[in-house]
């Protein structure tokens, strides 16, 4: 698979978790400008800002590792954007999916809820 196939991958996955665990996904994908938000789901009156990272082998670090400052910041603003134009949104949430392959070739997916640095 080549980077994007893995991240579209990594993804559906991602949906699919979140529809069994009873969240109502609202965008994928969603853009303002130069921001992204790649899952942005609901579950009982919170808003769920997801980011999800997928990675084909760990041999560079678990996939969550690739979040750093910078990233954390674009979320917000884009979380910041995606509030005011729809107001009715008061409790919000940062969650990771991280999603990677591991030596047995299955892969493995980790859901951190309410993220925030």
């Amino acid at each position: 698979m080549n980077n994007k196939d893995t991240g579209d991958f990594g993804e559906n996955k991602a949906v699919a978790f979140l529809l069994e665990n009873d969240f109502e996904i609202l965008e994928r994908n969603w853009r303002y400008k130069h921001l992204e938000i790649d899952i942005i789901a609901s579950k009982q009156n919170f808003l769920h800002i997801v980011e999800v990272k997928t990675r084909s082998s760990i041999e560079f670090g678990y996939p969550e590792q690739m979040i750093d400052h910078n990233k954390m910041q674009f979320l917000k603003n884009a979380a910041a954007h995606y509030q005011y134009e729809h107001p009715h949104w008061k409790w919000l949430q940062f969650d990771v999916i991280a999603i990677f392959k591991k030596p047995t070739e299955e892969w493995a997916l980790d859901f951190f809820e309410d993220v925030y640095f």
